[in-house]
């Protein structure tokens, strides 16, 4: 069975390099995947979007509206945006986090209250701060191994040496803050 993962955020949250991990990790434990990238204006603080398909035999990298299992959102308009993409029955992994898009920052909008509480009603919520767990661990840029930590867990990836992948794949000097990143997101 093909299972389907997104991942959204604005530029600059390592939102990519989340999924690039989530990827060897399952290529490594044998499955078939297919990753797509999307940058947008992510240099200018635009949204990006990584979709994210595997299992036995997969075709296509689009995670379509109404299919993705789980959408991993690094900001929380990010999660409302994407929200039609979410099958029915499907979770939401959430960093309790928010980006001022450019309307806001001029003042001509502003940023949405309520946006966890509204998707509570809607679908299976994980809403946490990213950000702080991963300054509480020595660098808020770790945030989005603390996201992918989260992620594993609500997917049940537990046959990865996550540890091994994160070593194999993360600058030296990074790969202690990686690895309890990736540990302190699981345990949430």
């Amino acid at each position: 069975m093909t299972k389907s993962i997104l991942l959204v955020g604005v530029g600059g949250q390592g939102t990519i390099t989340a999924a690039k991990l989530l990827t060897t990790g399952l290529l490594a434990a044998g499955c078939d995947v297919k990753m797509s990238e999307i940058h947008g204006m992510s240099q200018r603080g635009g949204s990006v979007s990584t979709q994210v398909r595997y299992g036995d035999k997969v075709y296509s990298p689009i995670v379509g509206k109404g299919s993705a299992d789980v959408i991993v959102a690094f900001e929380k308009m990010e999660a409302l945006r994407w929200l039609d993409h979410l099958k029915i029955g499907g979770k939401m992994v959430i960093n309790d986090f928010e980006i001022n898009p450019v309307p806001v920052n001029l003042g001509a909008a502003e940023y949405p209250e309520g946006i966890i509480e509204e998707l509570e009603t809607k679908c299976d919520v994980l809403a946490f701060k990213a950000a702080e767990v991963a300054t509480e661990l020595g660098n808020p840029k770790a945030m989005n191994i603390v996201l992918l930590g989260a992620l594993v867990k609500a997917m049940g990836l537990d046959d990865v040496d996550w540890d091994a992948e994160i070593e194999a794949n993360v600058k030296p000097r990074f790969v202690e803050l990686n690895k309890k990143a990736f540990h302190a997101g699981y345990s949430l």
